[in-house]
């Protein structure tokens, strides 16, 4: 394998109480997907899954499907999307649990903790912002009752390592009010249970507009996004205590292809003027920028992506990629492993995004119109 590709995994394909109570009986990720239609002539909506169909992640034998896929496409493991929000509450957690306890699909995984709340904005557009979870930050207790609770995940044989240590990302380390306690309380907590500690990695733009107050401060500060170098951002959060940075270079890309501000007031037109035309964004062109300097560092492992296409969810104000094609993919993926291809080995990490979030339009899993050309692209880059 020329790289370790570690796909995200969204779970929120089964019905949960608490998207029954805000979207109706029945509601998953397909809902939406199910209802989007084009916005333009050729814009690619809906997209409708092939082989595994609109699928019940309650089902085990969709979960050993999946991983046979992933596993031919020479996929290393999934990256399962966590969500924790204090004193015990969690969502969403069916699927992984059922993988931990089961013992199948005998396919490697690791977690990426969603840290964010959970509104009724989050999944869909036009909708009064209701709180559905409220992202909480409770201290020591509250950090090793998470421990505990993951405690079998952790030691699972199956947990993805990097350097003999466990992969633990965490989404957003800006709004993490002290993250430098909750990992120092983690390694600890690792240690005294026999494990060999956390290889934790931070979740960020390659090129920002914001930066993390000091610790115990509320918020975050904006700043003008540097398009020439990342460093300063990695090194932010590498001083956190992070051993490493997840890096995402789809707004340093679209800044550098549209221009910093035209692509800022185009945001803003299109939040307060639903009429306007859908922003488009031409995939080759983009990814052609999507790579920072500083992500071939040793423990930068950069993100790679089939698409971008949120409106399912949230309209059109994000922007819709075209030309997003198996073919252009694969083009993306051999720029990422020409990044990476100085690294150790153990460091050549690419992480997917993703397998399946298919309301946002980037996922690999097949659909009617490319059947396994997104999993084709991937086995022909990287095996």
């Amino acid at each position: 394998m020329k790289a370790r590709v570690i796909a995200f995994y969204l779970p929120q394909f089964h019905p949960i109480p608490e998207n029954d109570k805000y979207w109706g009986p029945g509601f998953t990720e397909w809902t939406n997907v199910a209802k989007a239609r084009p916005l333009f002539r050729g814009h690619y909506q809906p997209r409708i899954p092939a082989d595994l169909g609109f699928y019940d992640l309650r089902m085990p034998e969709i979960r050993e499907a999946q991983a046979e896929l992933a596993r031919e496409a020479g996929i290393e493991g999934f990256c399962y999307w966590h969500y924790w929000f204090g004193n015990g509450k969690r969502l969403l957690e069916r699927p992984f649990n059922e993988v931990v306890a089961s013992g199948k699909p005998d396919f490697p995984f690791c977690l990426a903790w969603a840290n964010h709340d959970w509104s009724t904005s989050t999944w869909k557009k036009g909708v009064k912002d209701g709180m559905i979870a409220e992202q909480l930050y409770l201290g020591h207790e509250d950090n090793e009752l998470h421990f505990k609770t993951m405690l079998t995940a952790f030691q699972d044989k199956r947990y993805i390592k990097v350097d003999g240590k466990l992969l633990f990302l965490i989404y957003d380390p800006y709004r993490f009010v002290h993250v430098e306690a909750f990992m120092e309380d983690w390694q600890q907590l690792a240690k005294e249970h026999g494990l060999p500690g956390f290889y934790f990695v931070a979740m960020c733009n390659s090129t920002n507009t914001v930066v993390r107050l000091a610790e115990g401060g509320v918020g975050n500060g904006r700043v003008m996004p540097n398009l020439k170098s990342s460093a300063k951002v990695y090194n932010d959060m590498l001083s956190l205590g992070f051993d490493g940075i997840n890096s995402m270079g789809k707004s340093r890309a679209e800044m550098i292809t549209s221009g910093k501000i035209v692509r800022a007031i185009k945001f803003k037109l299109h939040e307060k003027f639903s009429f306007l035309p859908a922003i488009k964004y031409d995939y080759p062109k983009v990814v052609g920028h999507f790579f920072a300097p500083e992500d071939s560092w040793e423990n930068v492992f950069p993100s790679i992506f089939s698409g971008w296409d949120r409106t399912p969810r949230t309209g059109d104000q994000e922007g819709v990629y075209i030309h997003a094609t198996p073919e252009n993919f694969r083009h993306h993926i051999e720029q990422a492993l020409d990044v990476v291809k100085m690294k150790q080995p153990e460091h050549k990490i690419l992480f997917l995004r993703s397998w399946n979030e298919w309301a946002e339009g980037n996922y690999v899993e097949p659909d009617l119109k490319y059947g396994h050309g997104f999993l084709e692209a991937i086995k022909k880059a990287i095996v």
